[in-house]
């Protein structure tokens, strides 16, 4: 199309309508680009470790067995690759370092979606043991539904990336406001513990309450 950009772009150097964010983060914003790229990083990653240590704390309800501990840490550590490979895609810049940054890029991707995916399951298990509490079921659902279409965007755009830069643009923006909705999630799930002191939230007055509730209900 006449007057479109032909630039050293992520999705090569093709004629499109659209542009990359990680288009416009590799010129003049580049600044920008990398902060928003390490508050977001950063962010993420404190947001599951402070859930978790909350949990731990007894501040928010409790792993119930080992298997949602493993699952709640192997979460954080996916954060922690999703955010390393986030700040380093914006560091190594599609315009100057191509091949790195879509490496980068990967590792995110792959460190969010298995984040993502460790979070639910763990998330899931947790709200099978205390089913009288709606807000677990909420934050289950929620994620789970946000997560799952943001994994389906994931490929999709991986896939139009090489065949259908114009769709891949799209894509990406589309995943980067997704992914803001994703990390409101844990915002609700943090809020959970105001007001709640260390060690209120024990596994035996939990399950003695919620077996009390449920042979009243």
């Amino acid at each position: 199309m006449s007057g479109s950009p032909v630039l050293p772009l992520l999705s090569g150097f093709v004629e499109r309508i659209y542009t990359y964010i990680s288009d416009v983060g590799a010129d003049i914003l580049k600044p920008l680009f990398v902060t928003g790229c390490c508050i977001t990083a950063v962010g993420f990653f404190l947001s599951l470790f402070i859930e978790r240590w909350l949990r731990h704390s007894g501040r928010l309800i409790p792993n119930m067995r080992r298997r949602e501990r493993v699952f709640g840490s192997l979460a954080v550590l996916g954060s922690f690759i999703g955010g390393a490979g986030l700040i380093l895609l914006s560091i190594f810049d599609t315009k100057r370092h191509s091949t790195l940054h879509r490496l980068f890029l990967l590792i995110f991707m792959i460190g969010v979606a298995l984040s993502a995916i460790f979070t639910i399951v763990e998330y899931r298990w947790i709200s099978k043991d205390f089913l009288s509490v709606k807000k677990l079921k909420i934050a289950y659902i929620a994620k789970a539904i946000i997560a799952g279409i943001l994994i389906l965007l994931a490929i999709a755009f991986a896939v139009a990336l090489y065949t259908k830069p114009d769709v891949g643009a799209v894509l990406e923006w589309t995943i980067s406001f997704g992914f803001t909705f994703y990390l409101l999630t844990f915002y609700y799930d943090l809020r959970q513990s105001k007001g709640v002191h260390k060690g209120e939230l024990n596994r035996e007055k939990l399950l003695a309450n919620d077996r009390t509730r449920r042979m009243y209900a």
